[in-house]
Parts: structure tokens; sequence; C-alpha cells
């Protein structure tokens, strides 16, 4: 069961311009600073791990990608030439 306490904390720093924006659009919503930082934080961070936890392909590129796992192409020339320096430079 999620816990309805409000338990930890986010400090921010921000300009004081940015603030008194942030001030203003709570005002107009007839909300606390705390409580619309809080709902625009959420609702970005949910529209941002959605848009980046997730990849949705077509059938046409899913087929090319498990087709590129199961048969992956031989290695270029400069494939070849960024593994050797990359292993020199590690081996450094």
């Amino acid at each position: 069961m999620p816990s309805t306490s409000q338990s930890t904390r986010l400090d921010v720093r921000l300009p004081e311009e940015k603030k008194r924006r942030i001030e203003q659009a709570a005002s107009y919503l007839g909300q606390s600073v705390s409580a619309f930082t809080v709902a625009t934080l959420v609702r970005e961070a949910e529209e941002v791990v959605e848009r980046f936890g997730m990849m949705q392909l077509s059938d046409r590129d899913r087929d090319a990608f498990l087709s590129a796992l199961d048969n992956p192409p031989q290695p270029n020339a400069r494939l070849r030439k960024a593994a050797k320096r990359h292993a020199k430079t590690v081996a450094e």
C-alpha cells in the first residue's frame, strides 16, 4: 500500500525570476508552489520515462533488428581500426 505521508524532500536552487514565474503560474491555477512544482515535475518525469523507457518498432524494423542480432554483419575496415585504437587506448 502506498504511503500517504510526505517523507522526502527535493531541494532546488534557481534564479529569483524563475521562482517568481513558478509562483505566478501556481497562483493562476490556485495551487501552492509545492503542489504546482510536484505536479509539474511528476508529469514531465512520466513523459520522459515513457518516451525513453519503451521503444516501439514496426514489424519490419523489429524483424530487421532481430535479424541483425542473429546474423551480425562482418566488421568493416573502419570498425576494425576503431577497435584497435580502443584496445590501445584502454591498455595504456
